[in-house]
Formats: C-alpha cells, sequence, structure tokens
C-alpha cells in the first residue's frame, strides 16, 4: 500500500520542532476535532509528516515519520480520541512561510489553507513533494 502524506500543525512556544528533535518522538496527542482524528486513525507507521509551526511562525519546518499508529489518548478525559507517535526526520532546508504556500499554485489549495483551523491534515504526494522542493529554493 503507497504511504500517506501529512501534515501536523503546532505553535512553536508549545512544542516547537526542536524540541521533538532533542525528545526523539513524542505522543501526537490533545486532537479534539473529529476531522482530525479521522487523519490521525489513518495514520500508518512509516508514514512521512511534515512539522507546521503555526500562529506565530508560520512555516514548515521539518520532515518526520509516524513511528505508532493510532492509540487511545491518554490526555482525553471523556469521549473516543486517538494519538500517534511521530519521530523527527530531518528539518527543511529552509522553512517553508504560508506566504510562499498561498502563492504557488500546486500547494495553494492544500488543507492547511482551505481548513486553516485544523491540526492534523492528510496531504497529496505532489503537494508534499512541492513544499520539500520550495524548501530547496533561496
Amino acid at each position: 500500500m503507497p504511504k500517506q502524506h501529512w501534515l501536523v500543525k503546532q505553535e512553536p512556544e508549545a512544542y516547537p520542532w526542536s524540541q521533538l528533535v532533542a525528545d526523539g518522538k513524542t505522543a501526537w496527542t490533545g486532537v479534539r476535532n473529529f476531522q482530525a482524528r479521522l487523519s490521525l486513525r489513518a495514520m500508518k507507521k512509516g508514514d512521512p509528516v511534515l512539522y507546521y509551526h503555526s500562529v506565530t511562525d508560520k512555516q514548515v519546518v521539518g520532515i518526520a515519520e509516524v513511528v505508532a499508529e493510532a492509540y487511545p489518548d491518554p490526555t482525553a478525559t471523556e469521549g473516543d480520541w486517538s494519538a500517534v507517535d511521530i519521530a523527527p526526520k530531518k528539518p527543511l532546508a529552509r522553512p517553508v512561510d504560508l506566504a510562499t504556500l498561498k502563492a504557488d499554485p500546486i500547494t495553494a489549495e492544500m488543507p492547511l489553507i482551505r481548513q486553516s483551523r485544523l491540526s492534523v491534515m492528510p496531504l497529496e504526494k505532489a503537494v508534499f513533494d512541492r513544499i520539500v522542493e520550495l524548501s530547496r529554493k533561496s
């Protein structure tokens, strides 16, 4: 089965990319949106994940990987919520900011732009690859 591609968002003040790198992996918990929960449950071990700093930086900063598939979110006190574990793979050559993503015809319609409140979202492989490509351009 082909890999699926994902993007997760986090405020850098709460849990920056550098912290994920320092920790080596983390449980992606605290998601309380039904659409994002479906994405978490669809993630498979080995799927690539773009890491986006939201709110202040508004830029994709790194590539992570799903290392544990969906399990019950230990932070949920009620409801049926899920978590996955992700681990850092590598930083992007340079961060790709939101303005660049909005301006690029390949990434302009991605869920990050159309549904800006989602914290976990699927990406088409072409969009994922384009963001990595944009990170290599000066």
